[in-house]
């Protein structure tokens, strides 16, 4: 049909026109010749005699299809916004997934079965992240809508309107869902995930710990600054401090595999470490009595608390253990070299929240302090889900999952007397003094001599 009409147009603008040639015209094909091409339902045996007489035309069909063809058999080319709609609302959307699991682990910071996992955590806890039909019978966005753009803006630190076209939502519902995003899963794993070391937690870290040199060891503390961009302006002399900008402190204390363990965040960003330490309630567990019982002994001393490893501008206290600024032998040089290396726990778990977690690598644009702990606080609880999922299981050699219930009271509530002698002993100086002569001894003795003779083999000249 369309070859004839060409013909027949081509035949009339020769009639017209004096200067198309006649050699370039096609030579008009016969009606039963085309019939085939322009109908494909009426074969080209019977394609004459299929037409009609009068006008030439196709019959009309004798089958036409009452139902839509299945959306997974579709095309992506022929998948409209109505297939996508019909569906959903019949619940078997399957759509083949776009990322391989390590470029979906690059995309996501996370594996597609934590995604998962953590998709039907904030769906049980927040109702506004299941998909909702509205008065005329639209279904609106689907939970992984919502959970890819607050997981991608969580991971990449963008804007709210860089992700509208991929996952189909305006700005404002795409700030609206990772807002809600970080308080679900807060509620959702937060008593999991950020729990203080319970009796079996403590047991794995003093025996890690003390196969590194350092015996009685709970971690290494320190704290990291989070610029904010949208401070108020009232609130911008109490929150600048040495370095431009207002920023906002977090507290953390870490483990060799950058689990952590204690997350505390808001304090100015005009304090240093000695003021967010006395603020801190990294030490009031274990003031009130309600901290595991950590017994270790070191060359013939006795101790019955634990320490964390920390840098030279924390205060002496007897749960503390500092590096020697100017070491005056070997043996000081030794266990300061080790001390450091050990205490860089916490500075890589900094380093890998940053750069998993991007929003908190740059500037903070929201308006309150609140929820700027509810981002940094989501951020610490996937940071420590990946950690569990992506272990080294050589290394740790047991369940995360299976540490015993949650961290209670070992004893009953402590008196206001036994509180102020707990407090007392932690501020110790002579127990911190010994305790880093016993650790510089300890460490000369198990790391130091093997140290030195390691390089005495590789140095012949020794």
């Amino acid at each position: 049909m369309h070859i004839w009409k060409y013909s027949l147009s081509s035949f009339l603008m020769h009639a017209t026109c004096p200067r198309f040639p006649a050699s370039r015209l096609p030579a008009p094909a016969p009606l039963a010749a085309t019939a085939g091409m322009s109908c494909p339902r009426v074969p080209p045996s019977a394609a004459v005699g299929a037409r009609s007489s009068t006008t030439g035309h196709c019959p009309p069909p004798t089958h036409r299809p009452t139902s839509r063809a299945p959306f997974d058999r579709l095309p992506p080319s022929r998948r409209s916004a109505s297939h996508m709609q019909h569906a959903r609302h019949a619940g078997r959307l399957s759509i083949r997934a776009l990322y391989t699991p390590a470029l979906f682990r690059r995309r996501f910071r996370i594996s597609r079965p934590l995604f998962r996992r953590i998709m039907d955590g904030v769906k049980l806890y927040d109702d506004y992240f299941h998909a909702k039909v509205d008065a005329i019978g639209k279904v609106g966005l689907s939970p992984y809508q919502k959970c890819t753009a607050a997981i991608r803006m969580l991971a990449y630190g963008v804007a709210g309107d860089f992700v509208d076209e991929y996952t189909r939502m305006s700005e404002s519902t795409g700030l609206e869902a990772m807002y809600r995003f970080c308080r679900a899963v807060i509620g959702s794993f937060g008593e999991q995930y950020l729990r203080q070391p319970n009796a079996e937690d403590t047991a794995r870290l003093l025996s890690i710990n003390a196969s590194r040199g350092f015996p009685g060891m709970l971690g290494s503390i320190d704290y990291m600054h989070w610029e904010w961009k949208n401070c108020p302006f009232g609130w911008q002399g109490a929150y600048s401090g040495h370095s431009e900008g207002c920023r906002v402190i977090l507290e953390a204390v870490a483990s060799q595999d950058t689990w952590i363990w204690h997350s505390f965040f808001g304090m100015a960003g005009s304090h240093n470490d000695i003021n967010v330490l006395q603020r801190s309630p990294v030490f009031d567990r274990l003031a009130y009595g309600q901290s595991p019982d950590v017994d270790f002994e070191i060359n013939g001393h006795h101790y019955t608390k634990g320490y964390y490893l920390a840098d030279g501008i924390y205060p002496p206290w007897a749960t503390l253990v500092k590096t020697i600024r100017k070491p005056n032998s070997e043996q000081e040089a030794r266990f300061a070299k080790e001390q450091e290396a050990a205490r860089k726990d916490v500075e890589r778990a900094f380093g890998i929240l940053q750069a998993r977690w991007a929003i908190v690598r740059h500037p903070a644009r929201a308006w309150d302090v609140q929820t700027l702990w509810e981002v940094m606080t989501a951020c610490v609880i996937m940071h420590n889900m990946i950690v569990e999922v992506e272990r080294d299981d050589s290394l740790y050699d047991s369940d995360w999952e299976g540490q015993g219930e949650l961290v209670t009271p070992q004893r009953g509530p402590a008196s206001f007397k036994e509180v102020l002698h707990a407090h007392h002993e932690i501020r110790d100086l002579a127990v911190h003094n010994q305790l880093q002569a016993d650790l510089i001894e300890h460490v000369w003795q198990h790391v130091g001599n093997n140290a030195a003779n390691n390089d005495d083999e590789g140095n012949p000249e020794a």
